[in-house]
């Protein structure tokens, strides 16, 4: 089985460049944003960064296919690497420091593209996370400073922390009453949002989150680090991996549960 360590290695080069070219521009006064057509903002800072790691993985993995938020799918083949420049784009804008460059390396299997490789870069928190497939899952600063991260062994939805974005989307899906029942029955409820809770949930701080829309680029890199974190990571229908178009996440031990409530009730 490949290690893709190497592969880890450049997720990281590429995570550094973009965390420099990112946080360069956060909080500038003449960031210019504009609002793409499914109403959502973009940053000249999201198109920099997703340029600047296309521009390197080019030089570095000219072979490969790339797919980023901003500008789409380019190549063919069993590797492919996703990218989401600024996760949290509304925070990246308003000054909020809960946002990050999402970086993960997908290969081609059984049941489609699998991530293998990922990195989830938080510049402005001072924090990063990664995993690579059969390696474990970290966080630190770089490769040679880091703490390797466990999910929790809460059991009881009564003594689990549940966190999510917001409540926008749930309702639409008909699940916001599994969704707040779910709140009800759980310790504690958070909305830390984005890619955030996925890494509170691999690192052990979270027990269980979940949000009902999302891209295959927002769920790629989470998806790694928590599997590989001892977590189960599926789509709302129980699919394992980022392919649902919508994620929950858990330390395993409550995934069950979690879906229960957030399923539609018929």
């Amino acid at each position: 089985m490949p290690d893709y360590l190497d592969d880890l290695r450049l997720a990281h080069v590429l995570a550094d460049a973009a965390d420099a070219a990112t946080m360069d521009r956060f909080k500038a006064l003449d960031l210019k944003v504009e609002t793409k057509p499914d109403m959502t903002p973009v940053s000249e800072a999201d198109k920099a960064a997703e340029e600047l790691i296309r521009g390197q993985l080019q030089r570095a993995r000219p072979r490969d296919a790339v797919l980023g938020e901003e500008y789409g799918v380019e190549g063919t083949g069993p590797r492919r690497w996703v990218i989401d420049p600024i996760d949290g784009t509304k925070n990246y804008v308003r000054g909020v420091p809960v946002w990050a460059t999402l970086i993960s390396l997908m290969e081609a299997g059984e049941g489609g593209y699998q991530p293998v490789v990922g990195v989830v870069s938080a510049p402005a928190l001072g924090r990063r996370w990664w995993a690579a497939k059969g390696h474990g899952a970290f966080t630190g600063r770089n490769l040679t400073s880091a703490s390797r991260i466990h999910v929790s062994r809460v059991g009881k939805l009564a003594d689990a922390s549940f966190a999510y974005s917001s409540l926008s989307g749930w309702e639409e899906q008909g699940r916001l009453d599994g969704f707040l029942d779910l709140t009800r029955q759980v310790w504690r409820t958070r909305a830390y949002g984005d890619f955030w809770p996925y890494m509170l949930v691999a690192e052990g701080a979270v027990d269980i989150c979940a949000e009902p829309e999302l891209s295959l680029w927002d769920m790629a890199a989470n998806a790694i680090v928590v599997t590989e974190a001892g977590g189960s990571f599926t789509g709302l229908d129980g699919r394992p991996g980022p392919h649902s178009g919508n994620a929950a996440a858990s330390n395993g031990l409550l995934h069950d549960e979690l879906l229960g409530y957030l399923n539609p009730r018929r």
